[in-house]
């Protein structure tokens, strides 16, 4: 099991920067696949990105593609997500989670809310415009 605990969030002006930290309790942080969703008011939750355990491979969604950066440290369990050039549309709710698994299931997967068993609490993003 894994505890998640995310940071970073505030308010920015559009077209600027923020990084958000997500940070994992438990000794097998580096076993899970993790991923960045975001809930803005009356919308769906989405996928913005995903890294697999190692962090060989990313995916990222095309609304987000060259703008945001899902990275990770698994000697310190965290996972990051840097965002640029950021857009009054993305104000939302920003969640980390973690999903177990093999590597062939999260890369037919990565993008599924339901493939990710442990959620954080989630951390406010506002852009203004």
């Amino acid at each position: 099991q894994v505890q998640l605990v995310e940071s970073g969030g505030g308010l920015v002006q559009a077209g600027g920067s923020l990084r958000l930290s997500c940070a994992a309790s438990g000794r097998t942080f580096s076993s899970y696949h993790m991923g960045w969703f975001r809930q803005a008011p009356g919308k769906e939750r989405e996928f913005v990105t995903g890294i697999t355990w190692s962090g060989g491979s990313t995916f990222t969604a095309d609304s987000v593609k060259g703008r945001f950066t899902i990275s990770r440290d698994n000697a310190k369990n965290t996972v990051y997500l840097q965002m640029n050039s950021l857009k009054p549309e993305e104000t939302a709710v920003y969640y980390c989670a973690a999903s177990a698994g093999s590597l062939a299931n999260y890369h037919g997967s990565y993008y599924r809310a339901d493939n990710y068993a442990y959620w954080g609490q989630g951390t406010q993003v506002t852009v203004s415009s």
